[in-house]
């Protein structure tokens, strides 16, 4: 009973007529302050979780279900893999040989070094390249010609013309089997820009595509590889063909699945998420003043009724429970505003995308994705908050005294 006493009497405090305006003025003000932050929070929340989302969808266009990388030196022989057996096992539906190195392209006299990432036939079959290609086919090979897809800003950067058929790429790398100062200090091949990928900034102005036999030309090297890059078969469990594979390859090498190749960037974006949670919720503590005021407020505006529960028989801790009801109230109320606030955003910006994203994204507008357990977080944090601002005015309400009895 006493729970519904001190809630009903919360209740009629927070929505009651004041003795003064001000208070009714600082209550809604609080109220609002406290919908908005949670909105904030909440959408702060949706928009990286729609970002990680995307991200994720895009690197599983070129991020392999296990990737086999040597761990000494740049290059392994595929000969030591022992691929015949790993071809041959049931959870194994493809794989694809790359080789990675640091490149200088030149482009109409514009330069830039890049990652120049070769490989064979298999890569369609093993990534979803193909979705992330703007315009052109990932082709890289025309008989003797030798083709090559750009990132999108590595070509912006390069003014590259990928629909120029007369205008090649020149590939420079140093040549490592320089002998003497009469030797060339480069290797030099030519590639035609046939395409644009995008996927994300720092990969778009770094990476190019081209095929494995013409990176092993420039390296030198007839049969290296710095990957091996698999596909599984739906249903395979990633860690046992893991296992599998590290007991089969005498050669030093490390296997990663796909999020650990991707472990360093998720890392660091989901600091950022909780970083800008923190620095908002920072600003809903400074909106939760207000709430102290209002609640401050509210104590000395009803002196004279907490004196008359008390002489009824309610005890500090009775008059202590209505305050920090009413500042949990008001919390509850904004939190609820608030979240009605993020749901209709997060609707018009999934359906409309109403708020756009600058050009030369992959996407047009802001993606956006909201969790349940993002909306618990919030109203935990809500909750929080609000108990701490409700409880100095609920202390100092319990400690009244009879006021009734001075009169």
């Amino acid at each position: 009973m006493r729970l519904s006493f001190t809630v009903l009497i919360a209740w009629r405090y927070i929505l009651g007529k004041k003795s003064f305006q001000a208070i009714n003025i600082i209550t809604g003000i609080s109220m609002f302050g406290i919908a908005i932050g949670a909105a904030a929070l909440l959408l702060i929340l949706s928009v990286f979780n729609g970002f990680e989302d995307l991200l994720k969808s895009l690197y599983n266009a070129i991020y392999t279900d296990l990737k086999i990388y040597p761990t000494e030196g740049k290059y392994f022989s595929p000969d030591s893999a022992d691929l015949a057996t790993i071809r041959a096992w049931p959870e194994i539906e493809a794989l694809s040989l790359t080789l990675e190195e640091t490149a200088l392209l030149d482009y109409q006299g514009s330069q830039d070094i890049c990652t120049l990432k070769g490989v064979d036939d298999q890569f369609r079959k093993v990534t979803a390249i193909d979705s992330v290609l703007l315009d052109g086919d990932f082709v890289l090979q025309q008989g003797e010609v030798s083709l090559a897809i750009l990132g999108a800003g590595l070509a912006s950067r390069l003014n590259v013309n990928h629909q120029n058929p007369y205008e090649s790429l020149t590939v420079y790398m140093p040549n490592r089997n320089q002998r003497g100062p009469l030797d060339m200090p480069f290797t030099r091949q030519f590639a035609y820009p046939v395409g644009r990928f995008s996927i994300k900034q720092d990969y778009d102005y770094q990476y190019v595509f081209v095929s494995l036999a013409f990176i092993r030309s420039l390296v030198e090297s007839p049969d290296a590889v710095s990957g091996i890059e698999i596909k599984l078969s739906p249903g395979a469990d990633a860690e046992k063909v893991k296992e599998k594979i590290l007991a089969l390859i005498k050669t030093p090498v490390n296997v990663k699945n796909k999020d650990e190749q991707n472990a360093a960037f998720f890392k660091l974006m989901n600091i950022e998420k909780w970083i800008s949670f923190a620095v908002v919720s920072l600003t809903l503590i400074i909106v939760s003043f207000n709430l102290v005021s209002a609640l401050w407020m509210i104590v000395l505006d009803k002196r004279k009724d907490i004196s008359i529960l008390q002489s009824m028989g309610a005890s500090p801790t009775d008059v202590r429970k209505i305050f920090m009801r009413s500042g949990w109230m008001i919390c509850f109320l904004g939190l609820a505003i608030g979240i009605i606030l993020a749901v209709g955003f997060y609707i018009l910006q999934k359906q409309f995308g109403i708020v756009p994203i600058p050009e030369g994204f992959v996407v047009d507008s802001y993606p956006i994705e909201l969790r349940w357990i993002d909306i618990l977080i919030v109203g935990i944090t809500v909750f929080i908050i609000g108990t701490l601002a409700a409880i100095l005015p609920a202390r100092k309400a319990s400690r009244i005294a009879a006021y009734i009895r001075k009169e």
